[in-house]
């Protein structure tokens, strides 16, 4: 009987402890070796290639495993973190993170480092040039408020529309105040729009979609975002950890891993241009 009394009370204390541990410490694992495990959740594409290229060359060396998890929208990556379920994600910018706090705000996430900037094109199957939009176009754009700010300014910066200076950040179709071709703005869910493209006659297109559907292969880039001011500090895409893990040991390693001089080199290599990698002080890697 002391002996069953043993085990039931292990048990007992057992479960008590796991039901005490953070998620975030529940989610994080080790190896048989004892080596400490990352759960990141990532969009595929370059988010995923990025960081297998850490786990598969670098990583081991700095004594960390990397467990990736692809996710390819925009809306789990965040809940799954705060639920425990990840210890960390790599797919958005601070801009994002923001507008996602503010419809969250019991769930503190911190933004840990920047890693790359996927830049916005606009892309055509039936143009050469900006010039060739006629009368009536029609542009698809991103619907999310930060990116569809986005697509607007690169229309602007093009010359084919005019935004409202009151606008600032938060630029939508209502804020145009000038559209001298009559264009169609025409906003769609992020990841639809390379789908969509051979029904309209051009469409900014964020550069990890852009990537994933062979744009750039099967399309003219007519223009490309601008890069001026505040660029890299808004809309570079970096690691997301939950507040009270910001200055753990593994978070810290993996961001020295994500500014190693390889990573960069294979950003270039890989995506010439599309993907800018971002150096740990913010600045765009040119």
């Amino acid at each position: 009987m002391r002996r069953i009394w043993a085990v039931v009370t292990t048990t007992v204390l057992t479960a008590s402890l796991a039901a005490c541990a953070s998620p975030s410490e529940m989610a994080s694992g080790g190896d048989d070796d004892g080596t400490p495990t990352l759960k990141v959740g990532v969009n595929p594409v370059p988010h995923g290639d990025i960081l297998a290229f850490v786990r598969d060359e670098l990583a081991a060396d700095a004594g960390l495993k990397i467990d990736i998890v692809e996710i390819p929208d925009y809306n789990t990556p965040n809940t799954q973190l705060v639920e425990g379920e990840l210890d960390a994600n790599y797919f958005q910018h601070r801009e994002f993170l923001k507008e996602w706090q503010d419809a969250n705000p019991d769930n503190e996430l911190s933004y840990v480092t920047d890693v790359h900037i996927e830049r916005l094109g606009l892309y055509s199957k039936k143009h050469d040039k900006v010039g060739d939009l006629g009368e009536g176009a029609e542009i698809a754009v991103p619907n999310d408020p930060a990116n569809l700010n986005r697509a607007l300014r690169t229309l602007e910066k093009e010359g084919l529309v005019e935004i409202d200076p009151d606008a600032g950040e938060n630029a939508s179709e209502k804020s145009i105040t000038e559209n001298p071709k009559d264009l169609k703005i025409t906003p769609l869910e992020a990841p639809q729009i390379p789908r969509s493209i051979d029904d309209v006659d051009a469409a900014v297109v964020n550069g990890n979609f852009a990537i994933e559907a062979d744009l750039s292969e099967n399309s003219e880039v007519l223009a490309w975002e601008p890069q001026g001011g505040d660029y890299a500090e808004k809309y570079a895409n970096g690691l997301v950890v939950p507040a009270d893990q910001a200055d753990g040991k593994q978070v810290r390693t993996l961001v020295e891993l994500l500014h190693k001089p390889e990573v960069a080199e294979y950003i270039d290599k890989t995506w010439k241009g599309v993907v800018l990698p971002v150096d740990a002080e913010g600045a765009i890697e040119e």
